[in-house]
């Protein structure tokens, strides 16, 4: 019998932290820098050490993004991508062979408009594992986590270090896969430091949940994703990668820092 997403998840993670080793998930956008190049940017994140994928569904108003990931969404939807677009893209990469875990992360307009029980079927056909979902908070969540539930995906909440006690919990217990700590308060990007909170925003988390947590936002350089890989069950890794997609060399400089960030997400600390 074919792994459920949550399975795919669930196993994932239990098989690095038996290593020792955090997961390295980037982000990237489906169709970009072009729908032609789009898998072959998917693939060199494989091919670098990615163990789990945030498939990015484009959305012309992506409140939690910063610039750099806005311009790529904006690049991708003027190019015609589509939601659907990221369902084939899926289903390209598993018939390809990719076995990580691939999480849809989109707004919630665009999974109304196309139809939420259609939407999650469709990714579940396509062999998507779960979804992430900014805009929809989990207390309004019920129905996408009820037909997510039905197919086997999980869906994933996030938390920031403004959340209250009542929210961590509400969050981890609404969720699946893992928890997303959003490790600054403000939108997407890379930036110099990570936030001094952050060893005890994770802490204090930690005391709501046994599910993994993964930490994004702010991340951007192979120093900066090694130190959240000591605090955090995963690493995510969007706007520096995005940034590179839209380089001269796209798919080789997409590979070119996944790899970094992968070996030092995966190198334990002595």
């Amino acid at each position: 019998m074919p792994k459920t997403g949550r399975q795919r998840i669930h196993d994932t993670f239990a098989h690095l932290k038996a290593q020792g080793r955090a997961a390295f998930m980037p982000y990237m956008p489906v169709g970009y820098p072009s729908p032609e190049l789009s898998p072959a940017i998917f693939h060199a994140l494989v091919d670098a050490g990615a163990d789990l994928i945030e498939v990015g569904v484009p959305f012309s108003d992506p409140l939690a993004d910063g610039p750099t990931i806005q311009a790529a969404t904006q690049q991708a939807l003027a190019q015609g991508v589509v939601p659907a677009d990221a369902f084939a893209l899926v289903r390209r990469l598993r018939a390809e062979g990719v076995t990580i875990p691939l999480i849809l992360m989109g707004y919630v307009n665009p999974i109304l408009a196309y139809g939420m029980a259609r939407y999650v079927a469709d990714a579940a056909a396509a062999g998507a594992d779960g979804f992430i979902t900014p805009d929809l908070p989990p207390d309004e969540a019920g129905e996408m986590e009820a037909l997510a539930a039905a197919h086997g995906l999980a869906v994933i909440h996030l938390v920031a270090p403004t959340s209250t006690p009542e929210r961590l919990s509400l969050a981890a217990s609404h969720s699946s896969g893992f928890l997303y700590l959003v490790s600054v308060t403000g939108i997407t990007g890379a930036r110099e430091a990570l936030p001094p909170h952050l060893a005890d925003f994770v802490a204090r988390v930690r005391e709501h949940t046994d599910l993994p947590l993964a930490v994004g936002f702010g991340i951007g350089t192979p120093d900066q994703a090694r130190a959240v890989a000591q605090l955090a069950d995963g690493v995510v890794v969007g706007s520096a990668l995005v940034r590179r997609a839209g380089s001269e060399r796209p798919v080789e400089a997409v590979r070119e820092l996944a790899a970094a960030l992968a070996h030092a997400v995966h190198t334990p600390q002595s």
